[in-house]
């Protein structure tokens, strides 16, 4: 096997090895960048949502607590300044959803689907879990979620969602009577979800990946070509141009000129010793025919 060939071999074995173990070690820490991505994309969303809950509580609903009396107004209410909030939100960005998801609501639009009903009874059992995380698959694409427990925490929520007879008149005319009442104090009755759709993210790091991998690729490539070159033009050919003359010299042949040297390389220091050993064979080879 040719020098070139078994330089090449090691080189490309080399490559390969460094190749996968970078492609591994890249993809992995781009999975792990892009769900950290998703997931602090979902906590500002929640805490989004805790935020607006709060104004509304302490800065909006006292002053319309009066108005109650003569009609009632949802912007009191936080559940509905949150879900409004997102509903501006998801006009642009339609793939992110908000939802207070409650097993007896009074408001129709918060009642729990299925899955949401499964998290709050995981909730009600565990009430020291604090957060659910998850993902799952929808018609627009896979999200994660983050669910938080929400609980009636104060006997003021009880005002409203103790009995229907308690309840403030005008909520009951704008609601009904047969949901949203019966909770009781501390009771767990909502989870607070949010969800975020994790494709784009996960395929803007595989974008990133395949680049990364295409660019390390032709930097090899170039390496490659660049190493090939300098030893042949360095190492390769002044060796079989030596090769060539030793032969000739072997075989008695005395009109070879000298190889020319140039440099202090390793390859020079070979040429001058070659030189100096032909020329006392051919001195040697002269002695001998006299």
């Amino acid at each position: 096997m040719k020098l070139l060939v078994k330089f090449n071999v090691v080189l490309c074995v080399v490559f390969a090895v460094g190749f996968v173990t970078a492609g591994y070690v890249c993809n992995r820490l781009l999975q792990q960048n892009a769900k950290a991505e998703i997931m602090e994309n979902a906590r500002i969303m929640i805490e989004a949502a805790i935020a607006v809950r709060t104004y509304t509580a302490t800065q909006i609903k006292p002053l319309l607590e009066t108005q109650i009396k003569y009609s009632f107004l949802p912007q009191s209410v936080p559940a509905y300044s949150a879900n409004s909030y997102f509903g501006q939100l998801q006009k642009k960005f339609p793939d992110y959803s908000y939802k207070e998801a409650t097993l007896n609501p009074t408001n129709p639009i918060n009642r729990a689907t299925d899955w949401e009903a499964d998290l709050v009874e995981e909730f009600r059992k565990s009430h020291d879990k604090k957060e659910i995380v998850g993902e799952r698959d929808t018609p627009n694409g896979r999200t994660l979620f983050i669910a938080r427990p929400m609980a009636v925490s104060s006997m003021a929520c009880l005002s409203c969602h103790d009995t229907a007879e308690d309840a403030p008149r005008t909520m009951v005319e704008r609601y009904g009577s047969a949901n949203g009442f019966g909770w009781k104090l501390n009771d767990i009755v909502t989870a607070q979800i949010v969800s975020v759709p994790t494709q784009l993210v996960i395929q803007r790091a595989r974008d990133v990946f395949k680049t990364f991998m295409f660019s390390l690729a032709a930097v090899f490539g170039i390496l490659l070509i660049a190493i090939n070159a300098l030893l042949i033009f360095i190492v390769i050919r002044p060796v079989n141009r030596l090769s060539s003359m030793a032969s000739s010299v072997s075989l008695g042949n005395s009109e070879i000129s000298e190889f020319p040297v140039s440099g202090k390389d390793e390859i020079a220091e070979l040429a001058q010793s070659f030189n100096r050993m032909a020329r006392s064979l051919l001195e040697a080879m002269k002695l001998l025919r006299t």
